[in-house]
């Protein structure tokens, strides 16, 4: 195989496929095994420089109208199954938690103050109301701009991704 100057690959995105690339890695090994930098390979795929600018922010405008919203879709279908996934278990944690209190309540192995529980309650409800404040720190404010900014300009991803995520907390 010829091998080519590393400064010159470096130049521009190589066009040797992940698969050689890994061979030739296996094949220089001999018997031991090298660090394989995955970011190194990552910036030498060509897909991902279509996809990604330089700054490492999505650029979409570079897509088609079905690639944008193919990429929204899946991601919000991934994201959606697994914010079901996870929330169905912490509902099925914090249930099962109340339901084995309850036993327990029940069969006397514990006992539960209840007016302890509800004056400690009311106690945490008019702490949250006095810490509450009218204004939204600048933090959110900005994030929130920011978010809605991404979304206006990436319109179709921004659709795709929301369908994506609807059908993912269906499934």
């Amino acid at each position: 195989m010829e091998t080519s100057d590393p400064q010159a690959s470096s130049a521009q995105p190589s066009r040797v496929a992940s698969q050689e690339h890994l061979a030739e890695a296996s094949a220089s090994s001999q018997g031991h095994f090298d660090i394989v930098d995955l970011a190194e390979l990552a910036e030498k795929q060509r897909w991902w420089h279509k996809l990604f600018d330089n700054e490492s922010e999505l650029s979409t405008e570079k897509g088609s109208m079905a690639t944008q919203l193919l990429i929204g879709g899946v991601t919000g279908w991934c994201t959606g199954f697994i914010f079901q996934k996870v929330g169905r278990l912490a509902a099925t944690a914090v249930g099962g938690g109340f339901f084995l209190l309850q036993l327990a309540n029940h069969a006397e192995y514990i006992k539960i103050d209840w007016q302890q529980v509800e004056r400690d309650m009311k106690k945490a409800k008019e702490h949250l109301k006095s810490q509450r404040s009218t204004h939204i720190p600048m933090e959110v404010k900005s994030k929130a701009e920011e978010i809605a900014l991404f979304v206006r300009s990436n319109i179709l991803m921004a659709g795709g991704f929301l369908g994506g995520f609807l059908l993912g907390m269906s499934s």
